[in-house]
């Protein structure tokens, strides 16, 4: 099963990538499939991309259902770096 994530952006970087927070845990991806993406813009994160610009109520939503769903959890074990 695939699934996007909401994140929020933190900074844009160079060549087209942005830092960007998911509940909490800090990553880098790509805004090549979103280029109208800005600071504080909510964006849904699959694989490494930003696909889709999603509006704040939206994001904390889907957050919370995944809380619930305790899929969340899940997906940020994924996102950890190795040995933490």
């Amino acid at each position: 099963m695939c699934l996007a994530i909401p994140a929020r952006v933190i900074s844009l970087e160079d060549q087209n990538m942005a830092e960007v927070d998911i509940m909490g845990v800090s990553r880098h991806v790509s805004l090549d499939l979103v280029p109208e993406a800005h600071e504080d813009d909510y964006v849904l994160v699959h694989a490494g991309f930003a696909i889709q610009v999603v509006d704040e109520q939206y994001a904390e939503e889907t957050l919370e259902l995944l809380k619930e769903l305790d899929i969340a959890d899940i997906e940020l074990e994924a996102l950890e770096p190795e040995g933490t």
